[in-house]
């Protein structure tokens, strides 16, 4: 056996072992997933700002204006010329 042969094989018995590890893992993957969900989307915070302008014809000036219009946590958001600006923007 080539020495090519032994390091593709580690590999692949590395990559298989994380791969399991990761499906076996289910209740810290359910957690990161909840955490992620729980958040925000950049496109949800500027469909609330349009909203916002929509019915005060003016867009919001804090960012805690728009808690009542967006579901999830918003507080990684600012506003920044009448746009959400923060992760994912």
């Amino acid at each position: 056996m080539q020495l090519t042969h032994v390091a593709m094989a580690a590999a692949v018995t590395v990559s298989v072992a994380g791969v399991s590890y990761a499906a076996l893992n289910q209740g810290d993957a359910e957690k990161r997933a909840r955490e992620v969900a729980s958040r925000a989307t950049c496109r949800s915070v500027d469909a609330a700002i349009t909203a916002y302008v929509a019915v005060y014809a003016e867009p919001p000036k804090r960012i805690t204006e728009l808690t009542g219009w967006v579901k999830g946590d918003i507080s990684a958001y600012r506003i920044v010329n009448g746009v959400a600006a923060g992760p994912g923007c």
